[in-house]
């Protein structure tokens, strides 16, 4: 009798939930006869999706911000590439015009000068200042050219503005750049409005340079502005050297002494150019091979 009433119970449970399942499925069908004739859940649904849009917008969170990020990376990139070649097409540009100007304006006696044989082309290379050393007995700047850049020793460095020295030493990815204003440091000059050569010597002072030994017929006064001359060819012709800002006579007075401010801003650039000489393309011989006729 046990066994009975046991299978009885079960199967009394079995009819509950088969009456359950067809009541919900009665209720489900009526839900969406009454929806589809009436509209009456969709307001539901859209209240639900409102409820539900926080979660979605949660899950997509992180494929968001990964690509936000990659985003910004790239974009980060293209600027620092575009700032440094607009950097460079500038201070490239600053140095031609500096360079163009004192051409221009003593063109003939620049001419004379290299004897006619040499023109004004030059090769150019950027490079960065990695640091300055400007203590009283040396000043030089350190760069991230070497030996592995084409870097020799001797060639020259400018700025958007002017003559910035030359270097010295150098290794493989490194070198060493003498400025203009170390003590140990002379380049021959030229005074633009006279054509007046002389050389300006270094002083210790970042913002001063020095030419001794002027004639006293020497055409130089303040406000002269002076080029490189090419004499001695580690500095191309016509770049910009500095001003006069006063000329007074030495202890001799036999001669006359100039005080120049620098035209490069020696502490305040954080790229130079490397530039040097090079030589002229010319053409040789007729400009054609003519046939020998007897």
């Amino acid at each position: 009798m046990a066994y009975a009433s046991s299978s009885n119970a079960r199967f009394g449970e079995g009819a509950a939930g088969t009456l359950r399942l067809l009541g919900y499925l009665a209720a489900a069908l009526l839900l969406m006869v009454a929806d589809h004739r009436g509209g009456w859940l969709t307001s539901v649904r859209q209240h639900a999706g409102l409820l539900v849009e926080p979660l979605y917008w949660m899950a997509a969170a992180p494929a968001r911000i990964a690509h936000a990020a990659r985003a910004g990376l790239v974009s980060r990139a293209a600027l620092v590439d575009e700032n440094a070649r607009l950097r460079e097409q500038l201070l490239l540009a600053n140095a031609r015009l500096s360079r163009l100007e004192a051409v221009a304006q003593e063109n003939h006696r620049l001419r004379e000068l290299l004897d006619g044989k040499r023109g004004y082309l030059v090769s150019v290379q950027l490079a960065t200042i990695l640091d300055v050393d400007l203590d009283p007995f040396r000043h030089r700047v350190v760069l991230d050219v070497g030996s592995r850049d084409g870097v020799s020793p001797g060639q020259a460095l400018i700025d958007a503005d002017g003559v910035v020295g030359q270097i010295v030493e150098f290794t493989g990815r490194r070198s060493i750049a003498l400025l203009i204003t170390d003590p140990d440091h002379a380049i021959p000059v030229q005074v633009v409005r006279s054509g007046l050569r002389l050389i300006a010597y270094g002083t210790g002072e970042r913002d001063r340079l020095r030419v001794p030994n002027i004639p006293q017929s020497g055409d130089i006064r303040p406000g002269d502005r002076l080029v490189t001359s090419g004499i001695g060819g580690n500095y191309p012709a016509g770049f910009a050297v500095g001003e006069v800002l006063r000329v007074e006579p030495d202890e001799t007075r036999l001669f006359a002494v100039a005080e120049v401010r620098p035209a490069a801003a020696l502490d305040r650039r954080g790229e130079v150019l490397l530039v040097w000489n090079v030589p002229a393309e010319t053409e040789v011989g007729p400009p054609g091979t003519a046939e020998h006729r007897p």
